[in-house]
């Protein structure tokens, strides 16, 4: 990345900003991950979208073209939907088509979305650009609101759970993401370890070490499942109803008193 190509860098928050700055009214807007979508979606802004990710399943989006996936977005497409501005969640897999769009006279805007505080950030930052600080605002709180009352009713036993995202390898939530800090809210211990990444591959060897009592199943394949649950045999599994957990933004609000309540099933209190 060239000094010229960056016009800001919020040191105090997860947000970077690529490529040329925005018009002062951004009614084009291009987001490049379902959790950004239903962001910009219930700060009341969908008239603004233009294009999104093919992983997007929200009715609203559903005749909107498609500019790509996660790691892969097409710069071409991106083009031709003529955006005031992309929004992409950081990533090292899609830095180099980001930064080729900004050098092209795109504005864009990378957000963090690793932890809760990262989630709450993003949610501010697009409410300041799309015009929509209150209901920001709303959403930041319901979200804190909805995490104190499951810390309020937190048991007194800690279960021992793990959180996956996929089987094959097996992917897992570590310390220092969104999701082990929701298990955290919940009230129970997730076993997982600190570690260089806060999702990372799991051995053989480190589940058999700390064999979970609760999985969560959060991947969209069975594909390494039954190997993985005959390693833990007795333990409880939890499937996810829904993807509200996999999408760090407003939708994790709704998607937490759901999870606790099926991590305390049989708990002590």
């Amino acid at each position: 990345m060239t000094p010229a190509l960056v016009i800001a860098l919020l040191s105090a928050g997860p947000a970077q900003w690529l490529g040329p700055k925005p018009p002062k009214a951004v009614t084009r807007v291009v987001t490049v991950a379902p959790s950004l979508t239903e962001t910009v979606l219930a700060l009341g802004a969908g008239s603004t979208l233009v294009g999104v990710s093919r992983f997007d399943e929200a009715p609203e989006v559903k005749t909107l073209p498609r500019v790509g996936g996660f790691v892969d977005p097409s710069v071409e497409t991106m083009l031709t939907l003529k955006p005031h501005l992309v929004v992409v969640q950081k990533s090292p897999g899609n830095q180099k088509p980001i930064e080729k769009l900004a050098s092209l006279g795109v504005p864009v805007l990378a957000l963090s979305l690793t932890s809760v505080a990262d989630a709450s950030e993003a949610i501010r930052t697009l409410g300041l650009v799309l015009g929509r600080e209150a209901r920001a605002g709303e959403l930041v709180k319901a979200l804190d609101e909805a995490r104190a009352r499951e810390r309020a009713l937190a048991p007194k036993r800690r279960a021992e759970v793990l959180f996956v995202y996929g089987f094959s390898p097996l992917v897992v939530a570590g310390p220092g993401s969104f999701a082990a800090e929701l298990l955290d809210d919940c009230g129970v211990k997730n076993v997982v370890p600190p570690a260089p990444t806060a999702y990372p591959v799991w051995s053989r060897e480190q589940l058999l070490a700390s064999p979970p009592e609760v999985v969560v199943d959060a991947s969209d394949t069975a594909e390494g499942r039954e190997a993985v649950k005959a390693l833990v045999p007795k333990a409880r599994w939890v499937t996810l109803k829904d993807k509200d957990l996999l999408h760090p933004g407003p939708a994790l609000a709704r998607a937490l008193a759901p999870l606790c309540a099926s991590l305390r099933a049989g708990a002590s209190p």
